[in-house]
């Protein structure tokens, strides 16, 4: 049993291993596709081959639409290389219910994959002519935050985004610059109307992408690069929309466990692919059943029926507090929360701490007793059920091999967001006080202990990507397993950044309870399990 379409063919051997299989004729549904493209989406990861994928198969399967998704990669090429194409853009999803059933699908909705590269002709001109397609009304990104970014951690401009400032639209080599060129193509054919949708897990996502895509536009007018109307029908909302959404499912790294499975089932060339860039791509997914996607309702070229397949729209100001509901209260901060001391006692998967009483009783004060205070209600989901689905399903779940090393990624890019909105939010308030917080405060000092790299029994362990890593780390580097030290006099300066905390810490009147934490937890080996536990018995007190 192979994943491509001649091992597709003896369907039957599939269906009495348990798979379901697209129900449709994908030779079809593949020619409808390539002459009226409606959905091309950048990102070929994970996110994207568990969510959107199966969601366009299910509307696809039932009837709802005709056509399949175009995907495209401008970071990685080898995922479409090396993955994609060898497997005929088919994907295995494998779902991981927390009632320990799993069920195992074939995706075959992807029916083309493109590489973003401006010196592949062949591809970058398919490109341009799915962007000056009629029929295309979603061009979607899973490219993570770090995506939309034109400057690195000092503010600087990137090397390849500033070539591409300057040379224009025929060859840019940025990511950001490649997407622009294509839109420009769009202008070009017609000032057709399109929706750019971002779907990564950051707040304002839409804002991000739009800020990228304007600065570009602006710059290359400026210099003569591009027709001096291009500006306006990027910011002309009839035209080009940047719609605001809310993404949520987990999709961990394809888990061997879950790769024994399947080759128990006799599916044959399993194995994962790690690529130049670094990157482990599978030829399967595994993720978990629950997942949200939220989205604002500016579509000015139309839309398919994806409410048939679960996707709520709405209205900007509903999107903006479902993503503060989930990203600054009611999951990601205790994700991250979990991530740095899973990293600290030894932890490899994010189920297994939920087993653990100080820490679940930590993100339990984080979200339910320092989060919803502040939390606004969206209304078309309710704050309290989304913690509760997420403390007594999601993160317990034994089946999802999620780790506290991946969510640990780039964590000085989340805090601001996570807990400075929190933050924000009691500074504002008449009847609370940021001074007040014990639990945000622990996860801040928590993260200062963990880029010591050396976890509570004093072994070194290596930290998780993070583009600010040295900076931050510069601060730590005199910081030792011992007690009296002056900790505050190293991280004073790091405690008053904003962009890392989303606030002063000192003005917010909270630097000498996240000093008092640090000193606690760099006292020795067993001091953070001893700080937790300290700090749990006060929780309950």
């Amino acid at each position: 049993m192979k994943l491509n379409k001649q091992g597709l063919a003896d369907r039957k051997k599939w269906e009495d291993a348990g798979y379901a299989l697209p129900e449709f004729d994908r030779e079809k549904v593949m020619a409808a596709t390539r002459e009226n493209p409606f959905w091309l989406h950048f990102g070929a990861g994970n996110i994207f081959r568990a969510f959107q994928a199966n969601l366009v198969q299910n509307l696809i399967n039932k009837g709802v639409l005709k056509r399949g998704l175009v995907v495209a990669e401008g970071f990685d090429y080898e995922i479409i290389e090396r993955m994609n194409r060898p497997h005929d853009d088919y994907t295995l999803l494998v779902t991981l219910k927390s009632d320990g059933k799993v069920d195992k699908t074939v995706i075959g909705s992807v029916v083309e994959s493109l590489i973003l590269d401006s010196e592949n002709e062949k591809e970058y001109e398919r490109l341009k002519e799915i962007f000056r397609k009629d029929s295309l009304q979603i061009v979607s990104f899973t490219i993570t935050e770090k995506g939309y970014s034109l400057v690195n951690g000092k503010g600087e401009v990137l090397p390849a985004v500033a070539q591409d400032f300057e040379k224009g639209p025929e060859k840019p080599v940025s990511y950001i610059g490649k997407v622009v060129s294509l839109l420009y193509a769009r202008y070009q054919a017609g000032e057709k109307p399109v929706a750019m949708v971002s779907m990564d897990n950051c707040s304002h996502n839409g804002d991000k992408l739009y800020a990228a895509v304007n600065e570009f536009a602006e710059k290359w007018a400026e210099k003569g690069l591009v027709h001096k109307g291009f500006p306006a029908y990027v910011n002309a909302k009839d035209k080009v929309s940047f719609p605001w959404s809310m993404i949520d499912k987990i999709t961990p790294r394809p888990d061997e466990s879950v790769e024994a499975i399947l080759k128990a089932d006799g599916i044959e060339e399993l194995d994962p692919v790690i690529t130049s860039k670094n990157t482990y791509v599978a030829p399967f997914v595994n993720a978990e059943e629950c997942e949200y996607l939220i989205i604002e309702d500016a579509f000015p070229n139309g839309r398919p029926d994806l409410k048939k397949g679960g996707v709520i729209f709405t209205e900007r100001g509903t999107v903006d507090k479902v993503e503060k509901m989930k990203v600054c209260t009611c999951l990601n901060p205790l994700h991250t929360a979990l991530a740095v001391f899973g990293c600290l006692l030894g932890y490899k998967k994010i189920s297994d701490e939920l087993k653990d009483a100080e820490l679940t009783g930590l993100i339990e004060a984080i979200g339910y007793r320092e989060g919803l205070p502040v939390v606004v209600n969206p209304g078309i989901l309710d704050p309290k059920e989304f913690i509760d689905t997420v403390l007594k399903v999601r993160f317990p779940n034994p089946f999802m091999p999620d780790t506290p090393q991946r969510i640990a990624t780039d964590t000085s890019q989340k805090l601001a967001i996570r807990f400075g909105e929190t933050i924000k939010a009691y500074q504002a308030s008449l009847t609370l006080d940021a001074k007040d917080l014990k639990c945000i405060p622990l996860v801040f000092a928590g993260w200062l202990r963990y880029l010591m790299g050396v976890d509570d029994e004093g072994n070194p362990f290596e930290l998780s990507p993070d583009p600010l890593k040295d900076t931050v780390c510069a601060y730590i580097a005199g910081l030792k397993l011992q007690e009296g030290q002056d900790v505050e006099a190293a991280v004073k300066p790091l405690l008053q950044m904003k962009q890392i905390f989303g606030v002063d810490l000192y003005e917010a009147g909270l630097a000498d309870t996240v000093c008092g934490y640090l000193k606690e937890m760099t006292a020795g080996t067993g001091a953070v399990r001893a700080t937790l536990k300290r700090t749990n018995k006060n929780l309950q007190a």
